[in-house]
């Protein structure tokens, strides 16, 4: 469905009408060359298997700083002094945005939508008035809000973590911030909430009681669960892997990390993982790993689509545009049932140098087309007899006979023995590795 084009009292992207599929022979840099919302792909539309979002912090509060120099980009929602006013032109730009590029969902920090006051009062006061504005804005347009979280990261307050801050007093302020967090998820509607241990690690192992910290945040989830299930937050909660930065080391550290950790403490019931690609790799992992290790586990619940820099080490937020990596992505998707009630948030941001009001929109539409394009070829590979072949053909020996009775645990290790020495020095047996990586590469070269 196209949603309705919201203008507040400024239009602060003029000149830019909403963007619309005009096919793989356009040149126009303000059109989708692949993504067709209404598009059927494996018996879905486009729009219902990807479930695009918009993150309201890198969008609309990012000004290109960096750690050696100022911001590159002065936004017209951010010059008025007064915090509400700003704060509603920020809001007004933001589902101007959402609109004009027609995606179904948006997501928000509480303080990239508001603005932390000078108490915890003063702070939910001010959380609230910004919810109801973005109540009536969705209400006008349509959009829905794919998941709320807390900032429990920035503030010098958490320097040494939220949850698992070794100051109780630290605890129970990121606990007033979850809790108006949920709260506003709640009225707004929201699908899922996410947690994101930006600083629940540590920076010098010898000054830290690891197995005390990681208690401390199962007893915070929990206690964060029972509360928004309390309130009628009926979603799912999501949690964000990443190995460290901006800790030296996070006790999120990946997939299988979070899946293990959230067994443990009797969360996985009710927690998915909210994979994002650039943190997956600088765990050491591709994208499609994380993926695949959340979907294994039955916790793959919502990505933050991005990318890195292969030659860097730190998070560069980049926005996802190598389509070997979205059909990789996809993949995991599609063969996992789909992401429904997560989606794919764009967790990016532009370059410092991109100073043009139209870079946003261009940067936006080149990872829609590139997660678009990932579907289309993703499907289709996976409609290839040659791929399942490949695949489950590697493991036919467990199909049937003894190999079945060893999956069903059947067989004992002196029998495992015993059946070497029947069978003797077993077949090599070839994996097609590189027949593999020439039907998907073939699969992507016959275009969309």
């Amino acid at each position: 469905m196209s949603r309705k084009v919201f203008i507040g009292d400024t239009e602060f992207f003029p000149g830019i009408g909403q963007i619309r599929y005009e096919g793989p022979e356009s040149d126009n840099p303000l059109a989708f060359k692949t993504y067709n919302p209404e598009q059927v792909v494996a018996g879905k539309t486009m729009e219902e298997h990807l479930r695009f979002a918009v993150c309201y912090w890198h969008t609309f509060c990012a000004s290109g700083a960096d750690p050696f120099g100022p911001g590159t980009r002065d936004h017209a929602w951010a010059e008025k002094a007064d915090p509400f006013e700003r704060s509603r032109d920020r809001m007004d730009a933001a589902f101007e945005f959402f609109t004009k590029m027609d995606v179904p969902f948006w997501c928000f920090h509480d303080f990239d939508m508001a603005w932390e006051g000078d108490s915890v009062a003063a702070s939910e006061k001010n959380v609230q008035t910004m919810v109801e504005l973005a109540k009536e804005r969705q209400a006008e347009t349509g959009m829905k809000l794919l998941w709320g979280t807390a900032n429990v990261f920035s503030n010098p307050r958490y320097m040494n973590g939220a949850s698992t801050n070794p100051d109780f007093n630290v605890v129970t302020y990121a606990a007033s911030q979850v809790k108006a967090a949920i709260d506003a998820t709640v009225e707004l509607g929201g699908e899922n909430y996410v947690f994101w241990g930006g600083r629940e690690g540590y920076a010098y192992l010898q000054n830290t009681d690891t197995k005390r910290e990681l208690e401390h945040m199962a007893m915070f989830l929990t206690k964060a669960r029972d509360y928004g299930r309390s309130v009628g937050f009926n979603g799912t909660y999501l949690i964000e892997p990443k190995p460290m930065e901006p800790m030296y080391h996070q006790y999120d550290a990946d997939a299988q990390t979070v899946t293990g950790f959230l067994r443990e403490h009797g969360l996985a019931g009710d927690f998915k993982l909210n994979v994002e690609a650039n943190h997956a790799t600088l765990a050491g992992h591709t994208f499609a790993h994380d993926l695949r290790m959340a979907a294994d586990a039955g916790l793959l619940g919502s990505i933050d689509a991005n990318r890195g820099n292969p030659q860097n080490g730190w998070d560069t937020d980049q926005f996802p545009t190598d389509l070997y990596d979205t059909v990789q992505a996809m993949l995991v998707v599609l063969e996992a049932g789909g992401l429904a009630p997560g989606g794919l948030n764009f967790d990016a941001k532009l370059r410092r140098e991109s100073t043009d009001l139209d870079d946003v929109f261009i940067a936006h539409i080149g990872g829609m087309d590139a997660f678009a394009r990932g579907l289309v070829v993703a499907d289709r590979i996976l409609s290839d007899k040659r791929y399942p072949d490949l695949k489950d053909g590697r493991y036919a020996s467990f199909n049937n006979g003894d190999g079945k009775r060893f999956e069903n645990g059947e067989l004992g290790l002196a029998d495992l023995r015993d059946l070497a020495a029947k069978n003797g020095e077993p077949d090599r047996i070839s994996g097609k590795q590189e027949l593999m990586e020439n039907l998907i590469n073939d699969a992507i070269v016959r275009g969309c």
